[in-house]
């Protein structure tokens, strides 16, 4: 039985997919694959089930996957298509009359405080409110029995953190979302992970993304047991790109479940 699932609760970039006011063929497109909300996933191991992210679409994509339960969140950097749906965590700090565990770099806490600066204070909080428990990581970390070691990574002018998680001396999952290049000894902290999940914004360069061609040559100097490609805008057509893409490699989408 597997002790470890990744579901992508959202592949899409900023913007999403479709995109407001576009008539472009993904956009308009039928292919449920080719409906991206904005980028987030869901980890689940035998004893914690916790987010990467929470974008603006998180209310709809927790729905949509029946999540009742959550026990921590990781974020991966503050820009507002990853944090914006904060304050739906509330409702899992009700259901479970808990604070909420936040797992992010010190910069990024920083921002999360200053956006939702109503959230964190001293003193009673009502049990319909958002409880969070700020937790600063400035390097590896546990939660339950899976061990997280967090990576920076350039996005243009910022630092990304993406994360690895290990069970046991395993190396289930690589998690580098948000970034336009994949330094060295990033790479070397990924490779050979049973999972890689990377980002793969479009065909054409991009200042702050990895484009699908950079994707597939990281990819293939990590060298994962599995490598899926995240953060998809609407020039990616999930059909004709994954017919491309070499093997092992695939286009995450929203609700995909992947398990090791």
């Amino acid at each position: 039985m597997s002790d470890f699932a990744i579901t992508f609760l959202g592949t899409g970039t900023s913007a999403g997919v479709p995109v407001i006011g576009c008539e472009c063929a993904v956009c308009r497109s039928s292919d449920s694959r080719d409906k991206r909300f904005r980028t987030a996933s869901l980890v689940e191991t035998p004893e914690m089930v916790f987010a990467i992210d929470t974008p603006p679409d998180f209310r709809s994509q927790c729905l949509r996957a029946g999540l009742v339960r959550l026990d921590a969140v990781l974020y991966t950097h503050a820009h507002s298509d990853h944090v914006l749906g904060f304050d739906d965590l509330r409702r899992f700090c009700e259901m479970e009359n808990k604070g909420m565990p936040i797992h992010a770099s010190p910069s990024t806490m920083e921002s999360l405080k200053r956006v939702f600066s109503y959230a964190f204070h001293d003193g009673p909080v009502a049990k319909t409110y958002i409880r969070p428990l700020p937790q600063e990581f400035d390097g590896p970390f546990v939660l339950g029995e899976t061990r997280v070691v967090p990576v920076e990574l350039p996005h243009g002018r910022y630092i990304t953190n993406g994360f690895v998680f290990y069970r046991g001396e395993r190396k289930v999952l690589a998690y580098y979302t948000d970034c336009h290049e994949v330094p060295p000894e990033a790479e070397a902290q990924a490779e050979g992970a049973e999972i890689f999940v990377l980002d793969a914004l479009r065909p054409a360069q991009h200042s702050t993304h990895l484009t699908i061609e950079e994707a597939v040559e990281v990819a293939g100097r990590v060298r994962a047991k599995q490598t899926y490609f995240i953060h998809m805008c609407h020039e990616v057509s999930h059909a004709e790109t994954q017919a491309n893409l070499p093997p092992g490699i695939f286009l995450s989408y929203d609700t995909l479940r992947v398990e090791v």
